[in-house]
């Protein structure tokens, strides 16, 4: 079935990536199907994920990937009309069965789902601990669960970073889909989910070519300056209770 919107936004963010001098590395877009549905489980480390996260279904077949997101996206004057007509899949983050039941059944019917496991952006860059969201879905309509690695656009536009500096290189691994997961508990296929995740994270960024010592862009394990996950845990939960503070102290 032909999309316009969606195919008109791809198109304008293959622009994009080519004002600004992208490298796209992408190895192991075989990995995804070129028909029938399947969850690609995708580390979260930017703004540009989304945009990113399709470029190696559209590289196989030119198959386009339903993304789930947080609702408040869906509310915006402008974005909300757009990831509406692309057919993405709004997110309640305090009840997210009704976002579950459609992913399953757009699963079922042939569709990619695009899932960020870890639900929010990773500071330290690391694959953090994953929702069993994902896993899930893929079980319940018995779809293939693929992870995916997308490396690089935290350089051009993340927490605190808006760089446009052109020739950055995005890498990307795809690897292939996790066997034997249908008989197997959500929660231990998240953890090998996360395992292998973090596998392939690594083989991206042993091809990644700019990594000068205590680069930022880069996790400490592999010599940046990025913080650590318990850093980056740590910090995140200082600043989740000074924003309840100042939220009760407003409220008061």
């Amino acid at each position: 079935m032909a999309e316009p919107l969606y195919r008109g936004i791809v198109e304008s963010f293959k622009g994009v990536f080519r004002i600004l001098g992208m490298k796209l590395d992408v190895v192991g877009e075989q990995n995804i199907p070129l028909a029938g549905g399947a969850i690609l489980a995708i580390n979260h480390t930017s703004y540009l994920d989304f945009a990113l996260g399709g470029v190696p279904a559209d590289m196989r077949g030119r198959r386009l990937v339903r993304f789930m997101a947080k609702d408040s996206v869906f509310r915006h004057p402008v974005g909300g009309p757009l990831m509406r007509g692309m057919k993405h899949i709004p997110v309640n983050r305090d009840d997210g069965s009704e976002a579950f039941a459609r992913a399953v059944s757009d699963a079922e019917s042939g569709e990619l789902i695009g899932v960020f496991p870890e639900a929010t952006m990773s500071r330290s860059l690391e694959i953090k601990e994953l929702k069993s969201g994902a896993v899930r879905m893929a079980q319940s309509a018995e779809v293939p669960l693929i992870p995916m690695i997308v490396f690089g656009g935290h350089r051009v536009l993340s927490y605190g970073v808006k760089d446009f500096t052109r020739g950055r290189t995005i890498c990307m691994t795809i690897g292939s889909p996790l066997e034997g997961i249908q008989d197997k508990d959500a929660d231990a296929v998240t953890l090998q989910l996360r395992t292998r995740l973090s596998e392939l994270l690594d083989e991206t960024i042993a091809r990644y070519p700019d990594k000068p010592e205590g680069a930022p862009w880069i996790p400490k394990r592999h010599g940046g300056s990025a913080p650590t996950l318990d850093e980056a845990k740590a910090w995140e939960e200082e600043r989740r209770a000074r924003r309840e503070a100042e939220k009760n102290a407003n409220g008061s």
